[in-house]
């Protein structure tokens, strides 16, 4: 992980730009009456129609390959969806369209890819990682694609896929079958087969197959039900290695997710804008239970970040409710003292705000994501140094936020698009159940006060 560092902090300014670049550019005209249950508007303010968006929590459940007493191995993972012009976001993975004509793309993308080792080591080996590549994808509908990959691990094994995917859909069930043939260089062989860093063991390489069926039901409005399951055969060097114990593995996911309704057509016009928050923060290592009750206690180093985030709006109802839902992408920078160097950590998540209007306006907001950071930050290594894990640079983000209109607060039309808030900025891996982010139990919370300006 530490050698993704400057691609995801380019990434994430990339995104950040493309994102701005993206929502539409008419202007809206100011309302003539203004009362403060109403949400007032500037011509500075832009339209922004519904996007393609999505947030899912599943069970992923695989067999393990190896000769090992566990068979099976379990981890909880959400995901994030999102569809632009440009950038996307498909659960597992990420990118962007470098090229597009009718029938073709050309992606540059990262992927998670899983190691499955039995849990109680996972920690220790932090086997899951990021891939990096590129995909070549030729569409001969709507309902089937082929996709081209070339993609390399971070240590720079290279594997290549090639894959056949199709798209049906009954009333409310929607499926995605898909077929595929992954090339695998000796290198990638020998290091997540032969184990050749425990065994010394090197192996050649190989082309496995893989066939399976995602599966989509829409329950009712934004809630839909997830399923997957897949079948891997091994290549023959792969599964003679001293260290496999059989040539099918299997993998299986289980969730739901909040996605747009497949029954209503986008809105073209959001009543919801764009925002730009500014942020600083200081750590503590108190829980996250403890903060909401108010026993907070101070880091004895005060060590401190700030950060900048940008919310692209996704749309502004959530079950026929006026939650106004963002993408929200962010840079963090975590400033050098006594126990730690500057250090940087980008996030991508997606927000939910609800608004109050009484007396005055005022919203509760929460988000949900990935935080990665280039160096894990002294508040969340000491925490793991007492707890026996050894940190992870990738762990789930969760913001928390409360903030308060300053044009209503003050009766100043300047300021109607200004927020001053509080926010909590936690990193944390979900309780030792997910293995992508080393299945570890902690993390780092930090009290943060923001402003906030909506465009």
């Amino acid at each position: 992980m530490r050698y993704c560092t400057a691609i995801s902090l380019t990434l994430a300014l990339l995104t950040s730009a493309n994102l701005y670049a993206e929502s539409t550019s008419i202007e809206k005209s100011p309302s003539s009456s203004k009362s403060v249950s109403s949400t007032s508007e500037n011509k500075a303010n832009k339209v922004f129609s519904e996007q393609t968006w999505g947030l899912g929590v599943l069970v992923r459940n695989a067999e393990i390959p190896f000769d090992t007493e566990a068979d099976n191995v379990t981890s909880f993972v959400p995901m994030m969806f999102y569809q632009g012009e440009t950038f996307f976001i498909r659960g597992l993975e990420g990118g962007a369209h470098v090229y597009q004509n009718n029938d073709w793309q050309f992606n540059a993308m990262a992927r998670m890819r899983f190691f499955d080792i039995p849990a109680e080591y996972q920690n220790a080996v932090q086997g899951d990682t990021i891939d990096l590549g590129f995909q070549a994808r030729k569409s001969f509908s709507e309902k089937s694609f082929l996709d081209i990959e070339l993609f390399s691990d971070l240590e720079g094994n290279p594997y290549a896929n090639l894959s056949q995917s199709w798209y049906f859909q009954h009333n409310s069930w929607e499926f995605m079958p898909k077929v595929s043939a992954r090339y695998k260089s000796a290198s990638f062989n020998s290091h997540y087969y032969a184990l050749r860093d425990l065994t010394e063991q090197t192996i050649g390489a190989g082309i496995e197959v893989n066939g399976g069926v995602e599966t989509r039901y829409h329950v009712a409005k934004n809630f839909y039900l997830l399923a997957s399951v897949n079948g891997t055969l091994l290549d023959k060097n792969a599964y003679q290695s001293d260290a496999v114990s059989q040539r099918w593995q299997t993998e299986a996911y289980l969730g739901f997710a909040f996605f747009n309704d497949i029954s209503k057509a986008k809105k073209s016009d959001l009543t919801n804008h764009g925002y730009l928050r500014l942020a600083h923060g200081w750590a503590t290592p108190s829980n996250i239970g403890d903060i909401l009750a108010g026993d907070t206690v101070k880091d004895e180093y005060n060590n401190q970040l700030s950060s900048i985030f940008y919310g692209l709006p996704l749309t502004d109802e959530l079950f026929s409710l006026p939650l106004d839902i963002y993408l929200t992408p962010g840079f963090v920078w975590h400033w050098n003292s006594e126990v730690q160097d500057s250090e940087q950590e980008v996030v991508l998540a997606i927000k939910a705000y609800y608004t109050i209007n009484w007396p005055v306006r005022w919203r509760f907001g929460l988000a949900e994501g990935l935080s990665y950071a280039s160096e894990v930050s002294y508040i969340e290594a000491s925490e793991m140094e007492r707890k026996g894990y050894r940190p992870s640079e990738l762990m789930n983000y969760i913001g928390f936020t409360l903030d308060i209109n300053l044009g209503d607060v003050f009766n100043v039309n300047a300021l109607n698009e200004t927020w001053l808030g509080y926010s909590i900025h936690h990193r944390s891996a979900i309780f030792e159940s997910a293995s992508q982010f080393g299945r570890i139990k902690g993390g780092s919370n930090y009290n943060t006060v923001y402003i906030q300006f909506d465009f």
